[in-house]
């Protein structure tokens, strides 16, 4: 890594030289010709005002040249950043980015919630309908499928109005002022779930909390993606997954504990459990920073800066925070030149609708895999004619690994493969099991064959969680542009709820003794989706691993196939050269009218550079240094 002090006392070309020699990278060579004239810049002016050096309509093309440079550089020091110095020099973004997430806890709390009072006794018979007592519904009383259904969807059907709704309330208030409306908001709503007399006020009180849960999950990935460095991304915006995890342990637990009382506080206390989250979460995230990136597109670059320093640690080598800043204006002018809008209706415009394609079906994927059948198992557990004790132990059990296994991803699986192969793999293994499960339907009368049936959806859980259940978070949160990234989330999410909400409409009937009565033949079913998810991913999802925002909007201008994003290197050398990918813009420079030569995208086994490429960085190098050497003067 860099030895460079991103403050006025910078360490001398001498010291960068003894920790690499010979090796010195563009941002350091750039940043130490530059360091005595910002240093003394800063001391003249104060608060430099970052607006003034990179307005996009005022630079011209020598400006042009050094904000690309100076993105450009910045790009190979992420490259380079290790886990552990990452670690290091933003403790203060991983920080925030774990309490944003802690938001999602209430979401996953609540997904499990419902569907286990399903087969719970006192649940039964305050909202259900006596139908006698028989070995599958010892009580007397069951819900029907159809009220069962509408529980079921009502929460994801107000989620995606509240995700659709955040997409526009994230332009206009930010990230931060969203998220804490939403946990104001919610604070009240859970009034009505807590004290509904009846199921039709239950069900409503569902739908309206739907809509901050659609907000927490839309918010969560999208601010992680934005206030971390590369090296990092993929790690904490899937740990909006694993704080999904927790909430259901959480659940899980409470609804243990209760599972012996016999009147309604066994389950009115786990739903004012939701109380605590709101509670310390909205005084904490009062303090929290804005997103940077959110600020530079409201043109809001003094506040930017601010952010991003508060992000970083004070005493952080090898950064400077007018450079990362550098980077996020040269990403979101890019990403202006070839088009990219901010709406709703640019996601499915040009090129944007690949992206938009990929982040939905992979996030709709989780669902497809079999998420409503075999993760939620509580209920199928009892249908094969296994006790509620028995039931709710493994739905505990099998909740834990599922904690496990996604820490395990962090460790042995995300650090050594690529998102695309761990992806395609782990669907595959878990059609297998699912056509497994409906196999020994045949013979779920012996109870070790139900017991057998009942860890198979363990294992299911294990390796989802392994893969698709991270990544479900993590692509989306990669994939879509810069500008559209929010909404791009938003219709990511949308997509899972619309697929959860017709899986969450059949699932009972397929599995109510009053309907279908599949049972483990419903295994069939889901096991047959999540192989046409895998054929769609083996032929549509690209490799994101290790790709900056950059490099992806090249990718997907040029059109490089999802098999080949992998392989295909490319050479950012200065902004210019991104117009040959505009469709109608003008490709000159905004002064000089010259044209720009074309991207270079080549193949990974060809020479990485030519002596032209080098002639024309080290040009550009030298236009950037001479542009801080002026506005230091």
């Amino acid at each position: 890594m860099e030895k460079y002090d991103s403050s006025p006392s910078t360490p001398s070309r001498s010291s960068l030289d003894e920790d690499h020699p010979g090796d010195r990278p563009l941002l350091a060579d750039s940043l130490a010709a530059a360091d005595d004239v910002e240093a003394r810049d800063l001391r003249q002016h104060g608060q430099s005002s970052f607006r003034d050096e990179w307005d996009h309509d005022e630079r011209t093309s020598q400006d042009v040249d050094g904000l690309g440079q100076a993105a450009s550089a910045r790009s190979r020091f992420e490259h380079k950043l290790t886990v552990r110095e990452a670690i290091k020099a933003y403790p203060m973004a991983i920080f925030w980015s774990l309490a944003v997430s802690m938001c999602v806890i209430m979401e996953g709390f609540d997904s499990i919630l419902v569907p286990n009072f399903y087969a719970f006794p006192t649940f039964q018979r305050k909202y259900g309908e006596f139908v006698g007592v028989t070995d599958q519904t010892k009580s007397g009383y069951q819900l029907s499928a159809t009220w069962m259904a509408i529980i079921g969807t009502a929460s994801g059907i107000g989620a995606v109005l509240g995700t659709i709704l955040n997409g526009h309330l994230v332009d206009r208030f930010g990230q931060k002022r969203v998220l804490v409306g939403a946990l104001c908001t919610l604070s009240c709503l859970i009034f009505m779930t807590f004290f509904a007399p009846n199921i039709q006020v239950l069900a409503f009180g569902q739908f309206l909390c739907g809509f901050p849960w659609g907000i927490f999950a839309t918010v969560a990935p999208s601010y992680s993606s934005e206030v971390l460095p590369l090296v990092l991304r993929s790690y904490l915006s899937s740990f909006t997954n694993m704080a999904f995890i927790i909430g259901q342990i959480i659940c899980a637990i409470v609804i243990r504990v209760f599972l012996e009382r016999d009147d309604e506080w066994g389950y009115r206390i786990p739903f004012g459990f939701q109380w605590i989250w709101p509670s310390f979460l909205i005084p904490l995230l009062c303090f929290a920073p804005e997103s940077p990136w959110h600020l530079v597109r409201q043109g809001r670059l003094d506040e930017a800066e601010t952010s991003l320093r508060r992000l970083q640690s004070s005493t952080a080598r090898g950064i400077d925070v007018k450079d990362t800043l550098a980077d996020i204006v040269h990403t979101n002018n890019l990403e202006k030149e070839l088009q990219v809008g901010t709406s709703y209706w640019d996601c499915f415009r040009g090129f944007e609708l690949r992206r938009t394609e990929i982040a939905c079906l992979v996030f709709a994927g989780q669902n497809f895999s079999g998420l409503s059948f075999a993760y939620n198992a509580t209920y199928f557990y009892e249908q094969v004619g296994l006790s509620a004790e028995t039931t709710y132990t493994l739905s505990l059990f099998g909740t834990s690994l599922a904690l496990l296994a996604t820490l395990a991803n962090w460790f042995l699986l995300m650090p050594y493969y690529g998102r695309r192969t761990i992806y395609t793999v782990s669907m595959l293994v878990m059609a297998s099991i699912l056509y497994l499960i409906g196999t020994l339907t045949l013979w779920t009368d012996h109870f070790f064959v139900a017991m057998t049936q009942a860890l198979l959806t363990i294992v299911w859980t294990i390796t989802f969680q392994l893969s698709v259940g991270q990544l479900g978070w993590s692509i989306p949160a990669e994939v879509g542009s810069t500008r559209l990234r929010t909404k791009t989330i938003c219709l990511a999410r949308n997509a899972y709820y619309l697929v959860g909400f017709i899986g969450g409409a059949v699932q009972p009937y397929m599995l109510n003794p009053e309907s279908l009565n599949w049972r483990g033949y419903t295994g069939f079913f889901w096991g047959t989706t999540a192989i046409m998810t895998f054929v769609w991913a083996w032929y549509r999802l690209p490799e994101t691993k290790g790709r900056t925002y950059e490099e992806l909007d090249l990718l997907f201008a040029k059109g490089i196939d999802a098999r080949k994003f992998e392989t295909t290197d490319v050479h950012a050398l200065n902004e210019n050269e991104m117009r040959p990918f505009t469709q109608g813009a003008s490709i000159r420079t905004a002064s000089t009218g010259r044209r720009s030569p074309e991207w270079d995208i080549v193949d990974e086994h060809e020479p990485l550079r030519s002596s032209g490429e080098v002639e024309r960085t080290e040009s550009g190098l030298s236009r950037f240094q001479d542009h801080r050497d002026k506005l230091g003067r």
